[in-house]
């Protein structure tokens, strides 16, 4: 019989960096540069992989997005052409960013389409509003304001674990938290004043 340990948790101090492919590094770091505003940190190329110690040159270059964030991206010029997930609808895989106001996202989205780029929103979401746009690798953006208040986010914990039971059970959408939907039905189509 073996005798079980039992080891802690490790104790997370925050992401460290998440990492996603590239079609071309220069041109990603030019994007994120220009048009999100961040700061471009490092890169890091090898000829082998470090952990595994296989043969495939990259680009690892690393992006400041601000609060002790960084967003990593790899060129791999060796491998297949990258392309999306087919089986996964394109506005589910996505990285979203915060904006500290409304007028910084709307800011934000005419920076974006000044720049070509076709942008979705603001979409009200009942305690941000988000706008939507693809970087140069297919990869979808978001950038979100938060205005939900303490009390909001609250309520939203509050029923988190119940409407994650009920969605396992049936596969419908839970109405634990229908006042947020009530909420943006209501500020989205005012009622006409008298």
């Amino acid at each position: 019989m073996t005798e079980q340990t039992t080891v802690a948790a490790p104790i997370l101090g925050g992401i460290h960096h998440v990492a996603y492919r590239c079609r071309d590094a220069k041109e990603t770091v030019d994007f994120y540069r220009d048009v999100m505003g961040m700061d471009f940190m490092l890169a890091i190329a090898e000829d082998k992989v470090p952990s595994t110690g296989a043969p495939d040159p990259y680009m690892h270059v690393f992006l400041n997005c601000g609060g002790g964030n960084v967003l990593a991206f790899f060129e791999l010029p060796n491998a297949p052409e990258m392309g999306c997930d087919e089986a996964t609808p394109a506005w589910v895989q996505h990285i979203a960013f915060k904006v500290e106001s409304e007028e910084g996202l709307l800011a934000a989205k005419e920076r974006a389409e000044a720049r070509g780029l076709s942008v979705v929103g603001p979409v009200h979401h009942g305690v941000f509003k988000s706008i939507y746009f693809f970087d140069p690798n297919g990869h979808r953006l978001e950038l979100a304001w938060q205005f939900g208040t303490s009390g909001q986010m609250a309520q939203l914990k509050a029923v988190a674990e119940d409407m994650l039971e009920e969605w396992s059970r049936t596969r419908k959408a839970p109405r634990h938290a229908a006042w947020l939907h009530e909420k943006i039905a209501a500020e989205s189509c005012p009622e006409p004043s008298a």
